[in-house]
């Protein structure tokens, strides 16, 4: 009776001199996101913007949206780059891209974190539109992952940071979105978001209300000749100058890009709690008047 169970419990053996082949992992970045850009999932992603997103962002975040015009022309796939500093970035893009942007959009998401088994995949490929990429590296699957949706006429949006801000400041550009636009030949268009980091803080799981603001830049050509990680530290630039342009006013942000003065969204190199206390007392709005004049106290 045991040897009957242990028979139709057990995996089949393999025969002597036989290599079991390798079964193709499923999860993380080999998850196939294909199913979830035909035509019945952007149907049920459509409503979910309309029904959540939107509303859920309108609540919590009331966003300022800077820039629209410039990506009023915009025809074919592009790259978004964007800072990141919360889960609610996402959201807020979902939310304040105009519709014929957002319709074909694919989102580079982390494989380890949207992608740990089956369902969550599932439901990260369906309701945003997810990607499986790895975060830490530059991989052939992520590359491929990406490329392929570039190539089939979507819009791509990443966050070259890599990861969210520990602390509410930038972190140095990683070169992924400038080796697809040089691979693929399409623009990448800069964008600056502020505020996110209030509605939803990393290690919080529950959002509370705070205002952001989402700003467009104009999209940017990598030339020919142009090494990407030059390109990326271009973009990285750019997306500094629209958070000046933010806090700032155009004319001032613009004035500071002449001088080579804008403000680095690095942050100061010092301790967390200097870092912290730099930003002012609401993270995510460093660009404000009345943060941008914090300094150390003269004493």
């Amino acid at each position: 009776m045991m040897g009957w169970l242990r028979f139709i419990t057990q995996p089949p053996a393999t025969p002597k001199g036989v290599t079991r082949p390798e079964k193709t992992p499923k999860t993380g970045v080999h998850y196939d996101t294909t199913w979830a850009h035909r035509p019945a999932a952007k149907l049920i992603r459509r409503f979910g913007v309309w029904s959540f997103f939107k509303p859920a962002i309108a609540y919590y975040g009331n966003p300022r949206v800077i820039g629209t015009d410039r990506i009023s022309e915009i025809d074919g796939p592009v790259i978004f780059a964007a800072n990141h500093h919360s889960h609610a970035d996402t959201s807020l893009l979902l939310a304040t891209l105009p519709s014929r942007l957002r319709e074909d959009l694919a989102i580079a998401a982390g494989a380890d974190y949207f992608f740990p088994n089956r369902f969550a995949g599932a439901l990260s490929a369906l309701f945003i539109g997810a990607i499986p990429i790895e975060r830490t590296r530059i991989s052939k699957l992520s590359l491929r992952n990406s490329q392929k949706a570039l190539e089939e006429g979507r819009s791509l949006l990443i966050f070259p940071e890599g990861g969210r801000s520990p602390d509410g400041w930038s972190s140095e550009h990683k070169p992924g979105a400038a080796y697809l636009a040089k691979r693929c030949g399409v623009p990448v268009v800069p964008i600056y978001l502020d505020g996110t980091g209030s509605i939803l803080p990393k290690g919080k799981n529950w959002p509370k209300r705070a205002r952001c603001a989402v700003v467009f830049g104009h999209p940017m050509t990598i030339g020919d000749d142009e090494n990407p990680r030059d390109f990326a530290k271009t973009v990285e630039r750019r997306v500094a100058e629209l958070a000046d342009e933010f806090g700032s006013g155009w004319w001032q942000a613009r004035k500071n890009a002449y001088r080579n003065s804008t403000p680095q969204p690095t942050g100061p190199e010092a301790g967390a709690w200097r870092r912290r206390w730099a930003l002012g007392p609401k993270p995510g709005q460093r660009r404000s008047s009345e943060t941008n004049k914090r300094r150390w106290p003269e004493l």
